[in-house]
């Protein structure tokens, strides 16, 4: 990885995992954190952090997502439907996904639109959100068109990605430290969407620390990987989280100059609040965790090619085997883990969960999140 602001090259996180397999150690946080169930269970903090995701910048979807004019997203951000769509100017902007006749949704999932007509009575808006007709003209002699256009949220294109922010920003929050993720000639292969009973935050921890992987990954993750090596950097209110593959020691045996970090380690890197992308040996992955209660959350999974390649029909189908390789090795499990999780919240076994040193990420996660929250509270 690249030009990462603050972060350790790809020869030093090498060197570093290569220490730490020899000294058979790992990153250490500097300090355990308690961390209530109730945060995790609570209706009233749920809707807090709603609010929450209205007033930071979110990540939306990548900006190969939108590669063209006329393509669009629409999907719920913090419980409110937003459409996202690049212009004819090259630009991409988002609104609510309302028509402003009647209030219906004008988009589903994603596509390519020339302009977007309401399913109800036919009022159509172009790219840029402006009301270009309104059937039945003579039925509305006073309306004004100019006022009656898309209302649009503030979007920004940053680093490979599009972030929205609904209401006035209580922080810069992600964008504050963050470089560039994804090029622009990296191309979305694959999308999904689909739904766990657990919550948002539940679900994003299981990728936050690698203290778990002999035990639940025994048979599918741990005979690549190592238990409990990793390396964690936090940067801003973001953290980077590197899983190192074994064979990584053969790079004992060559020149440090010649060393890559390609089919070596797994970079993780969480893009707070509610992202993260997973940099792996033939492919990104972008996963955005999106709350739909306390205790369900959506998630839209982008798999995108890596950068610097022709994209070409073997390039493609390295991709696609090294996204296989990811879901059937460890996915899954995390997120039956993360719903077992879930149903253990309903009981009274536990008033809080403990975070320990080796959970670096999530206590740095919790530590920025309650801030938040508690800045919205008071």
């Amino acid at each position: 990885m690249k030009n990462m602001t603050k972060l350790l090259s790809d020869k030093e996180v090498i060197q570093k995992v290569l220490d730490q397999i020899s000294d058979k150690t790992t990153d250490l946080g500097d300090q355990t954190w308690r961390e209530s169930v109730d945060n995790y269970r609570s209706e009233k903090r749920f809707s807090t952090e709603l609010d929450l995701f209205q007033r930071l910048p979110i990540v939306f979807c990548p900006s190969a997502a939108l590669a063209k004019s006329g393509s669009y997203v629409a999907r719920d951000v913090g419980g409110v439907p937003l459409l996202a769509v690049r212009g004819k100017d090259g630009v991409v902007r988002t609104f609510h996904n309302s028509c402003r006749h009647r209030g219906m949704i004008l988009a589903e999932g994603s596509g390519n639109a020339s302009k977007f007509i309401c399913r109800y009575h036919a009022w159509a808006y172009g790219l840029d959100g402006n009301l270009l007709n309104v059937s039945g003209n003579e039925g509305f002699p006073d309306l004004d068109k100019n006022s009656h256009g898309l209302i649009e949220v503030e979007t920004q294109e940053k680093c490979g990605l599009i972030f929205v922010t609904q209401k006035k920003a209580i922080s810069d929050g992600a964008l504050a430290s963050l470089p560039t993720l994804i090029s622009e000639d990296q191309k979305v292969f694959d999308y999904s969407t689909f739904v766990d009973e657990a919550n948002w935050k539940i679900l994003l921890e299981t990728a936050m620390e690698g203290y778990h992987i002999k035990a639940l990954h025994n048979k599918t993750f741990y005979p690549y990987g190592f238990d409990n090596l990793n390396i964690v950097e936090t940067f801003g209110m973001n953290s980077r989280i590197v899983f190192p593959f074994r064979r990584i020691e053969k790079l004992r045996e060559i020149p440090k100059n010649d060393w890559k970090a390609d089919g070596m380690l797994t970079y993780v890197i969480q893009i707070y609040p509610n992202a993260r992308l997973s940099i792996l040996s033939n492919h990104y992955q972008l996963v955005i965790m999106e709350p739909i209660s306390v205790s369900t959350s959506r998630w839209h999974v982008y798999r995108l090619t890596p950068p610097n390649t022709t994209v070409s029909i073997e390039d493609l189908e390295r991709s696609k085997k090294d996204a296989a390789f990811v879901k059937d090795t460890g996915v899954e499990e995390d997120r039956e883990a993360a719903c077992s999780i879930q149903r253990g919240l309903m009981g009274g076994g536990n008033t809080h969960f403990t975070f320990g040193r080796f959970e670096k990420a999530i206590v740095h996660f919790h530590r920025q999140l309650n801030a938040h929250v508690g800045e919205l509270s008071s």
